[in-house]
């Protein structure tokens, strides 16, 4: 598919959307940088008019399948969304143990250097791979793939065992975030 076909067109439909590091790096190793991106989904679905149906958040990519709820906009929560979690997990490279710490930031840093929007790092690939869901079935599938996705990697044997998922939601188990009912 061409990348033009990835816009979101409708601000307030369900897209199903992917977030990808810069050069596919594993950053999301640490517990504390998988937490901030919890941290910041939520305060999302309590502040920004994020409806939260699924997620999964992997070591190098993180997949949504959400909305907003007017005023707000889908796009204007991507963008706020990737800047916040990227100055908030390189304040954590810097700050906390980290034995990544100069291999990551040398790869931000020279991503960075190619686009004179970015000062210094840059964390997120560009765009979201935004998919609008149309149907009840689209929505089913991207949520059955996006809990897959551990199990896949043969990181858990069971979806709804590994934490930062929305598979334990939908399993009647705690989640680490509360999600929205569709």
């Amino acid at each position: 598919m061409h990348a033009d076909n990835y816009f979101i067109r409708d601000q307030n439909a369900i897209y199903f959307l992917t977030f990808t590091m810069v050069e596919w790096l594993d950053v999301f190793t640490r517990s504390s940088y998988k937490l901030t991106i919890a941290n910041a989904l939520e305060y999302c679905r309590l502040h920004k008019g994020l409806k939260l149906y699924a997620f999964c958040l992997m070591t190098n990519h993180l997949h949504l399948v959400c909305q907003t709820t007017e005023p707000f906009f889908l796009s204007d929560f991507v963008r706020d969304f990737k800047k916040h979690t990227a100055k908030e997990i390189i304040k954590k490279i810097i700050s906390e143990p980290e034995s990544r710490r100069s291999n990551l930031l040398y790869q931000f840093r020279y991503e960075g250097k190619y686009d004179n929007r970015i000062t210094t790092y840059k964390f997120w690939h560009e765009g979201c791979h935004a998919i609008q869901l149309d149907s009840n079935k689209m929505i089913d599938e991207k949520i059955e793939y996006i809990h897959q996705n551990p199990v896949r990697t043969l990181i858990v044997e069971n979806a709804e065992d590994y934490l930062f998922s929305s598979a334990r939601n939908y399993a009647a188990m705690q989640g680490i975030i509360e999600i929205d009912e569709i």
